[in-house]
Order: structure tokens, then C-alpha cells, then sequence
């Protein structure tokens, strides 16, 4: 049986949902972790925290403000995917600085925030 696992997704702030062209990729983790080894073999392993993230790429289409995009702070992002799984970022703010692609219409947009939380549709 086949199931559809990547393609259509949504991205939403706020409840408005925001022209994703590609690019798309949602980093849920809280923490990062890392095996320390000597000289003798592994010793154990490093954990810190990391900020989760949801960020694409998002058409220029006309009503779109990047001033808008850009003044995000303390809002809900939610990334619905193609496998049924939603992401939801609470309190997140956008984090990096817009390139506008003038040949293909689009810009980068990341938001960050912690924790990120998960659900199944």
C-alpha cells in the first residue's frame, strides 16, 4: 500500500497561512547530543540545548509584506506536512535576515522558538 510521505505543506502564522514555495524543513529537537570519546573508548556524551526551528522558502505574491514577515514576534507557527504530522512552534519569532530572489519571486524565512511540539492528524 502506498502512503504519501513528503510533498503538499503548509505553513501557517498565526492562522495565516503564508505562500510556501520549497525548501521546507521543520528541526523539532530541544536538545543536541554529542558522544564524547578518549583515549580509551567512549566515555559518555554531551547534551545541550538547541532552539527548534521551522524555515522555507515563501513566494513574493503580491499583499505579501515582508514587514510583516519580519515584525513576527511571540506568535504561533504551525507546519503541517504531507504525512499527517503537524509542528507547532509557540512564542516564535522570525530569526533571519530576508535575501529576496528576484528570478524566482521568493525569500528565506526562519522562525524559531522552544519547545516545539508534534501531533498526528
Amino acid at each position: 500500500m502506498a502512503q504519501r510521505i513528503a510533498g503538499v505543506a503548509y505553513v501557517k502564522v498565526d492562522g495565516t497561512q503564508y505562500p510556501l514555495r520549497g525548501n521546507f524543513t521543520v528541526s523539532p529537537s530541544n536538545v543536541e547530543r554529542q558522544m564524547l570519546a578518549g583515549q580509551d573508548g567512549v566515555h559518555g556524551y554531551s547534551e545541550i540545548p538547541r532552539v527548534p526551528f521551522i524555515e522555507g522558502d515563501v513566494s513574493t505574491v503580491p499583499g505579501f509584506s515582508l514587514e510583516t514577515a519580519e515584525a513576527i514576534v511571540d506568535s504561533t507557527v504551525t507546519a503541517e506536512l504531507a504525512n499527517g504530522m503537524t509542528y507547532t512552534l509557540n512564542g516564535a519569532t522570525t530569526t533571519a535576515a530576508f535575501s529576496i530572489n528576484t528570478r524566482d519571486g521568493l525569500f528565506h524565512i526562519r522562525w524559531e522558538a522552544s519547545p516545539a511540539t508534534s501531533s498526528e492528524a
